[in-house]
C-alpha cells in the first residue's frame, strides 16, 4: 500500500473516534517510527471540514428531520451533489445529515410517483476501498430488513461520477431519548417504546445482522396517527453473522473503534470484530434502557470525552456502573429535572427503579456476555414480565422472590393456605414415615417367615411389631385429622369473634367478609345470628334491661331470652317484635337449648331461694 493510501486509511479510522486524545493515540500507534506518514495523517485531519466537531458525535451523524436545514460549507459539496441537482428520478432538496463517510439529503422522487425520500451518498474524497465496502455493506444490510421499525431501503445506484448512493424512507423524527423527555413519558411508557426497539433489533439478528452502534441518535421516533413509532435508521457499522454483505474486502482495523464508546460493549472495546456477536447489541440496548430510565449513560459522558483511548477501553471492559436507582439518587439537583421529565418525583423514581428494573438493566450490562440476555426477544419478554406485574428472571434469589410476589397479590388466601399446607405436610410426613416403617417391618416379617420353619417365631414377632406400628400410624392419622378439624374450628371461632367485633364497630363490610369465609358445614346459630344482623343492618333491642341469657333458634328465625326476674321472651329475629312471654321460676339462668325441630326449648338455671 502506498504512503498516501495508508495515510487515508488511518485518517478514516481517526475521524470515527470521539475526541482529539483518542485520535492522537490511534495515530501514534499506527505511525510509529514514520514521521512522514504521521504528518500526512495530521494534515488530512486539519483539512477535514468537521475536525472541530468530532467531540460531539451526534453533530456529524444523520438526523432524518425536515424544515431544519443544516448549514454545510460549500467545500463539502461537490459539483455533482448539491441541492437542486437530480440523481436519477430524485431531486435533492436539502442536506439533513452528515457522517464520517456519507452525507444525507432530503430529496423528492418525481417518477413514477412523487414522494419525499432520504438519499445517502459517499462524501467527496471518502471513496476509498474500505469506505465504499462499508457503505455497500450498510446498503445491503438495510435492504435485507423488512420491519416497520427499521428504515426501509427503496432504491440504490451510483451517480454519474460512480459514487454509490442508496435511497431510503424519510423518517421525520427525533432521537428516542429526546422524544421521551420532551413528552414527559412515564417509566412504563418508556419501557413500552423500548420493547418495540428490541423487537426491531431481534428482526435484524434474525436476518443475521449485528447493528454494533445502537444509540439514541440512531433510533428516531416519529408519529403515525398520534402514536409514537421508533425507527432504527443507521446500519453503517453493521456486521453479518452468517453471510457476506459485499463482494468488496471489508475488515476492521486492529486499532479502530467500531461504534460509539458510550454505548459500546466490552467485547467491542477489544477492537476486534472476531469476538462480537448479537449479545453485543444486547449490551447497547442495556445502555439505551439505562439512559431512558435515568437520563444519563452508565459511564459519564464528559469523562469519556477527556480520557485517552486506552483509558476509555479499560473503563468499558473493567469498571462496573452504578445501578439506575443508585445513579438517580446521586444526581443532586439534576434529579428533580430528570424526575419531572418522567412525570414523577425523585423519591418515587428511585422506588420505581429499585430491584426489578435495576436487575434487568444490570443483567443487560454484564461484562461477561454469557450472563446477559441471550436474545433481544428474551429482553423484551423480561420487560413485559415487569410491566405485567410478574416476577422477572433476573432477580436473586428467584424462589423467595417469586413466592413474595405471589403472596403480595394473594395475601389472605396465602395465609390460610400456608397454615393448612404446613399442617397437612407435617401430618403427612409423620403418617408416611410411620406407614413406611410399618410396611418395611411387615415385608421383612413375611420374608423371614418364608426363609425357614426355624425362624417362624421371629417372623411372627416381627409381624406383630408391624401390626403395632400400623395401629400407631392409624392413631397418628386420626390425631392429625382431629387437629385439622380443631384448626378449622378455631379458624371459624376466630372469624365469628372478629365478625362480632366488626359488627359492634359498625364495620359491616368487614363483618360480612369474615362470615363469608366460614365453611357451610360449620355455620351454627351464632353465625346465622350475626349474618342476619350484618346483612339486614338492623339490631334487636332487648325487651328487658336485665337479660342474663339468650339463644337463637336453629333456623335463625327467633331468639329466646330470659332475664334475672325469671321472665322468658320469644323474639322475632327479623324485626325484633315479641312473639310471646312467660314467667318462670328461674332467677339465675346458664343455658338455653332448642330441640331439633325448634318446637321445644329447655332452660338450665337455678330458682330463687
Amino acid at each position: 500500500m502506498t504512503s498516501a493510501n495508508r495515510a487515508k486509511e488511518i485518517f478514516l479510522s481517526a475521524i470515527e473516534l470521539a475526541d482529539a486524545s483518542q485520535q492522537d493515540a490511534l495515530i501514534a500507534a499506527a505511525c510509529t517510527g514514520d514521521d512522514v506518514l504521521r504528518q500526512e495523517v495530521v494534515d488530512l485531519l486539519a483539512a477535514h471540514p468537521e475536525a472541530d466537531s468530532l467531540l460531539d458525535k451526534s453533530r456529524i451523524e444523520p438526523k432524518f428531520v425536515s424544515d431544519n436545514r443544516q448549514d454545510i460549507p460549500e467545500t463539502v459539496l461537490s459539483k455533482e451533489v448539491r441541492p437542486g441537482v437530480h440523481i436519477g428520478p430524485y431531486k435533492l432538496l436539502e442536506q439533513v445529515g452528515s457522517g464520517g463517510m456519507g452525507v444525507v439529503y432530503m430529496a423528492e422522487q418525481q417518477k413514477p410517483i412523487r414522494r419525499k425520500v432520504a438519499i445517502k451518498i459517499i462524501k467527496p474524497g471518502m471513496d476509498t476501498m474500505q469506505v465504499v465496502a462499508r457503505f455497500e455493506a450498510e446498503r445491503q444490510a438495510l435492504a435485507m430488513m423488512d420491519h416497520p421499525n427499521i428504515a426501509h431501503v427503496l432504491d440504490a445506484g451510483t451517480t454519474e461520477f460512480q459514487r454509490p448512493y442508496f435511497v431510503m424512507e424519510l423518517v421525520r423524527g427525533i432521537p428516542i431519548t429526546e422524544y421521551c423527555d420532551k413528552n414527559k413519558l412515564t417509566t412504563q411508557e418508556r419501557l413500552k417504546l423500548f420493547s418495540i426497539v428490541c423487537q426491531a433489533v431481534q428482526h435484524a439478528h434474525t436476518k443475521g445482522i449485528i447493528h454494533r452502534d445502537i444509540k439514541p441518535s440512531n433510533i428516531l421516533v416519529t408519529l403515525h396517527d398520534g402514536i409514537p413509532v421508533p425507527k432504527i435508521i443507521d446500519f453503517g457499522v453493521a456486521k453479518a453473522t452468517n453471510q457476506q454483505l459485499t463482494d468488496r474486502t471489508l475488515f476492521t482495523g486492529i486499532n479502530q473503534f467500531v461504534g460509539t464508546p458510550l454505548y459500546m460493549s466490552p467485547e467491542q472495546a477489544e477492537m476486534s470484530g472476531l469476538d462480537v456477536d448479537t449479545r453485543s447489541d444486547i449490551y447497547s440496548l442495556g445502555v439505551l434502557l439505562y439512559e431512558l430510565l435515568t437520563g444519563t449513560t452508565p459511564f459519564d459522558r464528559q469523562r469519556f470525552h477527556t480520557a485517552a483511548l486506552d483509558e476509555v477501553r479499560r473503563i468499558i471492559r473493567e469498571e462496573e456502573p452504578q445501578k439506575p436507582s443508585t445513579r438517580v439518587s446521586s444526581m443532586g439537583n439534576t434529579n428533580t429535572t430528570v424526575s419531572a421529565q418522567r412525570s414523577t418525583d425523585p423519591f418515587k423514581l428511585k422506588q420505581v427503579l429499585r430491584n426489578e428494573l435495576d436487575w434487568i438493566v444490570m443483567k443487560s450490562l454484564e461484562k461477561d456476555r454469557t450472563r446477559r440476555y441471550e436474545t433481544a426477544s428474551a429482553l423484551v419478554a423480561e420487560v413485559n414480565r415487569y410491566l405485567n406485574g410478574e416476577p422477572v428472571e433476573a432477580c436473586p434469589p428467584s424462589t423467595t422472590y417469586r413466592l413474595r410476589k405471589f403472596v403480595r397479590r394473594h395475601r389472605m388466601a396465602a395465609t390460610v393456605a400456608s397454615a393448612f399446607l404446613l399442617l397437612i405436610l407435617g401430618s403427612a410426613a409423620v403418617a408416611w414415615g410411620l406407614y413406611g416403617d410399618a410396611k418395611q417391618s411387615r415385608d421383612k416379617a413375611v420374608a423371614a417367615q418364608r426363609l425357614s420353619l426355624q425362624e417362624r417365631d421371629r417372623a411372627l414377632e416381627a409381624e406383630k411389631s408391624a401390626e403395632t406400628n400400623l395401629q400407631l400410624a392409624t392413631r397418628e392419622k386420626t390425631r392429625a385429622d382431629k387437629q385439622a378439624i380443631d384448626l378449622r374450628q378455631k379458624l371459624y371461632d376466630y372469624n365469628v369473634i372478629k365478625a362480632d367485633a366488626a359488627y359492634r364497630d359498625n364495620r359491616l363490610d368487614n363483618a360480612m367478609r369474615l362470615l363469608n369465609d366460614c365453611m357451610d358445614e360449620q355455620r351454627g346459630w351464632e353465625w346465622h345470628y350475626l349474618h342476619r344482623l350484618t346483612g339486614g343492618r338492623r339490631s334487636i333491642h332487648p325487651p328487658s334491661d336485665f337479660i342474663v341469657e339468650f339463644a337463637l333458634t336453629r333456623d335463625g328465625q327467633r331468639v329466646v331470652a330470659i332475664d334475672r326476674l325469671g321472665m322468658m321472651y320469644m323474639i322475632d329475629a327479623s324485626d325484633g317484635s315479641i312473639v310471646w312471654t312467660t314467667k318462670t321460676r328461674i332467677s339465675i339462668a346458664w343455658g338455653i337449648v332448642f330441640s331439633p325441630d325448634n318446637l321445644s326449648v329447655a332452660v338450665g338455671g337455678r330458682s330463687a331461694p
